[in-house]
């Protein structure tokens, strides 16, 4: 059971940390979601690849996680980063912010998707498989999804984070 948690920390870290927008509230479901697949490896009936099935326990217990407690704002993260000339470490942190408080903003029928293609690389039948949705609706709300961010991403919508991080 270790093993293959320690296998499959990585990915299910990395799509909470996608969903939740923070390091905290991800570890978080991370942990809340490997708990959940341990409990849960019973009840695996091998219709789907494990991973997809991880992937879908990651999601639910992310969200749950989610609902339980406020979210901290992006904001709040860039705050503590404030102050200085960014450097190329510096202009990773404010695309990922940027990137993360987008990704914030979109509605969890629109995020979820996203994510789940994007950070985690799973196929379309796949997500309809995680999200229990039809395919044809996965590609579309994949679709609105990032056209949402693109327009929030782009310059006349969103200061960027680099000037919020350099007081601008």
């Amino acid at each position: 059971m270790e093993i293959l948690l320690r296998r499959h920390y990585p990915r299910v870290y990395a799509v909470c940390r996608r969903l939740a927008g923070n390091d905290a509230d991800a570890a978080d479901a991370a942990q809340e979601a490997l708990i959940a697949i341990s409990r849960g490896l019973k009840r695996f009936d091998a219709r789907s690849s494990f991973t997809t099935w991880s992937y879908r326990v990651a999601t639910n217990a992310c969200l749950d996680e989610l609902r339980r407690r406020q979210r901290r704002s992006a904001d709040e993260l860039t705050d503590r980063l404030s102050g200085g000339p960014l450097d190329p470490v510096g202009e990773q942190i404010s695309a990922r912010l940027d990137l993360d408080a987008a990704l914030a903003e979109l509605p969890e029928e629109f995020r979820v998707p996203v994510v789940l293609r994007d950070q985690a690389g799973l196929s379309y039948d796949e997500i309809s498989d995680v999200l229990h949705i039809p395919p044809g609706t996965v590609r579309s709300r994949i679709a609105r999804g990032r056209r949402r961010l693109a327009e929030t991403l782009s310059a006349g919508n969103q200061t960027p984070a680099s000037d919020r991080l350099n007081g601008d």
